[in-house]
């Protein structure tokens, strides 16, 4: 070993895939500006990079080591308990430490141009006796400036419709001062936030918060080091109780937002922060209103962040750094919100916690929920998960003890859960020869909506206006170029798209069969842009919006419809899974679920699940107002178990049946699943490459008596955006020691130069 008397030695990650840290000396003259979480430019060979210092040391196994060349930033981004997670992370789910450190730190914060914006304000500056001698135009000005004390000097020439020549002349004369400053952009900044005080509960909402507050007030302390086995999910292990984590289980409109508001205020009172996580962007403005109209005003009053990918780069930057400097306690956000560096960490509440979009599709391949309990154990914070279609996973821990289950049956206010009505669209089928959109029953039902001026949501996970175009004479199906599914057809661009790659291509007058060329090419399907041109002729005096990712192109465009469908101005909304779940709109009446068994009959151990927690979250939007709800579920196999179960708002029955049907093939809970994925252009290498990774697999894992190796089969998605795809499972109940040996064996590994391997641990999806 090295030692250095007169320089530490920073150990440092580069942002390069490397897998590795390396040391480099402190200069004297950056002593002081280098610690823990630094963000530093070091050389590379010929090369300068960016790179973290991860650890200090007196010591090091190099000789001739470089110096830091020069710290980024005036104070550490990446806090010790952040780094600490980074490195479980990169542990758990098998990637690079690098790859870890770039997720828990944002783009906008972690590039070296990024930074504050800085404008020019113009401020009144103090004067004492007479105003002096101006001329008209510029004492109107004067008076505007003094009005306001400061203002954007952009603003002023825009209120006061002016030029800057002319604010300079009031500058000349002493009488306000044009300087440039910080100015943060804040996505909320025109928003007209009211504040709102805390709401009576009832006596499941007062169980419920006492025994959150309890716990925070109890607090645990958190660990010196990560475990490397998330304690948290899945099953085996001794079953010991994870510190603090509770299952809130609500019913749709049980009031679980306002015990997290409440539970928010209690670690405010304690000088604590807390995260609020999301499922998805979409929730975001309601939920971010609902939040600032509480801590706007008061003794607890602070900043409410906002984090999430659809804010610009300057505005995530502005919004990461009020949480860093502790100005905002509370960060609010999807899924990469869990990072947020709020510091003490009190409260972490994960609002759906059963939702997939929690877990990220590209390295690293994390889940926020998992995370956060990992978060939340090693900082002493008390972990909220809240649903009212808890994931089985999650479930079964309280069951099995590690977590702690609260309850809340019944909907605030006593209003009733809707009345749900199941539709057999086999039995309108028989009556004509085309498959129905609308059932007799949910059309009379939406015209009585309509009449009453009461709002109705209707429901089709699935945009487009056809899923395919086919040939009835030869059977041609346009396909994807690039991935193994039909092109979906899109009536106002006139366009066929693939939902996987993106790709697009014009509609074809007559069949592309050379062979063929019938020009009776039809449309087979149904999206929701053809249930909204249906609507429109149903009821043509009814205001409809659609509300799908093809429909929003502005970033407001969501904030927007929901604010008009508030305010009455709209009468039907028809979407797909974003207006699912999270909303609450009084005067909602009736749901309809136009196919309910879309997902149903996919290849996916979870297809049940996925089906009963949508069903159920749809189902909740009605009713939430003094009318009693009505949901109209129209299917083609009604009685299947998801949609029967979720017909009588039976969430436990579903979990009993569904944990049975599990267990013969050890699926999630009853064991954890690593998903190995190899995928390349060439399809007969990438099956080859599978057959011998899975020999390698059987040499390293043979001592895990309890793995069950599935495979190599291909994807359920064969092909996806040009490459084939082939895949092996592994499930066991010991998932730390099989990602440890998967992480071994990837390293060792040599596979052809067009072949990839990736390793999803805990897999949301299975395609």
């Amino acid at each position: 070993m090295r030692f250095c008397a007169d320089n530490m030695i920073a150990r440092v990650t580069l942002e390069l895939a490397l897998r590795k840290e390396f040391d480099y000396l402190i200069p004297p003259g950056l002593a002081e500006q280098v610690d823990v979480g630094s963000r530093v430019q070091v050389p590379l060979g010929a090369r300068k990079v960016m790179g973290c210092v991860t650890a200090l040391a007196e010591e090091s196994g190099q000789v001739r080591l470089k110096p830091i060349l020069r710290v980024i930033g005036a104070r550490t981004l990446v806090t010790p308990n952040i780094l600490k997670l980074a490195r479980w992370i990169g542990q758990y789910y098998c990637c690079a430490p690098e790859t870890a450190l770039k997720a828990v730190l944002p783009d906008a914060v972690r590039h070296e141009q990024a930074g504050w914006r800085e404008r020019l304000f113009v401020r009144v500056l103090p004067f004492s006796g007479d105003l002096p001698r101006l001329p008209k135009r510029q004492k109107e000005i004067f008076h505007i400036i003094e009005e306001r004390r400061e203002l954007p000097l952009q603003d002023l020439l825009e209120i006061a419709d002016t030029t800057a020549a002319t604010i300079r002349r009031l500058e000349d004369k002493g009488l306000v001062a044009v300087a440039p400053q910080i100015s943060e952009r804040d996505p909320y900044a025109l928003e007209q936030i009211l504040p709102t005080q805390p709401l009576p509960l009832n006596t499941q909402q007062e169980r419920a918060l006492r025994a959150i507050t309890a716990a925070m007030d109890a607090g645990h302390p958190g660990v010196g080091r990560p475990d490397t086995e998330l304690r948290g999910q899945g099953a085996g292990g001794k079953g010991q109780r994870v510190p603090s984590v509770f299952l809130l289980h609500g019913v749709t409109g049980s009031g679980k937002t306002e015990v997290y508001l409440q539970a928010l205020a209690h670690a405010l009172e304690q000088g604590k922060g807390a995260i609020v996580l999301v499922p998805e962007i979409s929730l975001t403005p309601q939920t971010v209103e609902r939040f600032k109209a509480r801590f706007s005003s008061g003794p607890l009053q602070t900043l409410v962040a906002v984090l999430h990918s659809h804010l610009s780069a300057g505005e995530r930057h502005d919004e990461w750094h009020k949480i860093r400097e502790g100005r905002a306690r509370i960060a609010i956000g999807a899924r990469s919100a869990i990072f947020a560096p709020v510091e003490p960490l009190g409260l972490v509440i994960v609002d759906e916690e059963h939702e997939p979009t929690y877990k990220q599709e590209e390295a690293p391949r994390y889940h926020a929920r998992d995370v956060a309990i990992m978060r939340g154990q090693m900082e002493g914070a008390t972990v909220v998960l809240g649903s009212a279609t808890p994931s089985l996973e999650s479930y079964y821990n309280c069951a099995k003890g590690k977590y702690a289950l609260l309850e809340l049956p019944e909907r605030a206010d006593d209003k009733k859960l809707p009345v749900v009505r199941v539709v057999d669209l086999r039995q309108t089928l028989r009556r004509g020869n085309m498959i129905p959109v609308f059932s007799p029953q949910l059309k009379e039902a939406i015209a009585q909506r309509l009449e009453r001026k009461e709002q109705v949501i209707l429901f089709l996970n699935r945009r487009g206006y056809s899923t395919s175009l086919q040939c009835p004479l030869c059977g041609f199906v346009a396909g994807c170029p690039n991935c193994s599914v039909s092109l979906t057809y899109h009536r106002q661009e006139q366009k066929l798209r693939c939902h996987v790659c993106g790709h697009s291509e014009s509609v074809p007058v007559v069949c592309p069969n050379g062979n063929c060329r019938n020009p009776q090419i039809r449309y087979a399907g149904l999206g929701t842009q053809k249930v909204e041109d249906l609507l429109q002729k149903l009821f043509p005096y009814a205001r409809t919006v659609r509300m799908d990712s093809d429909a929003l192109k502005r970033k407001e465009d969501y904030r927007r419809i929901l604010g008009d469908f508030r305010a009455g101005k709209i009468d039907i909304l028809l979407g797909t899974q974003m207006i699912a779940k999270g909303l609450h709109f009084p005067n909602v009446t009736l749901v309809g679920i136009i196919y309910a068994d879309l997902a149903l009959h996919q290849p996916d151990f979870r297809a049940g699940e996925r089906t009963f927690q949508l069903l159920t979250q749809v189902a909740g939007r009605a009713g939430r107002g003094d009318v009693e709800g009505e949901v109209f579920v129209q299917a083609f196999t009604p009685f299947h178990p998801a949609i029967q179960f979720a017909r009588r708002h039976d969430y436990v029955g579903f979990y009993e049946q569904e944990l049975e049907f599990r267990q013969p093939l050890k699926y999630p809970p009853w064991s954890r699943i690593a998903l190995l994925t190899l995928k390349g252009r060439n399809e007969e290498k990438v099956k080859f490459s599978a057959e011998y990774l899975k020999r390698e697999l059987e040499k390293v894992l043979t001592g895990m008596k309890d793995l069950v190796l599935a495979g190599p089969a291909a994807a359920p998605l064969l092909r996806a955006e040009t490459y084939y795809r082939y895949q092996l499972m592994l499930r066991t109940p010991r998932m730390t020691v099989l990602s440890q040996k998967l992480a071994a064996l990837a390293a060792s590994l040599a596979f052809p130069d067009d072949v990839a391997l990736t390793i999803d641990i805990d897999p949301a999806d299975l395609g």
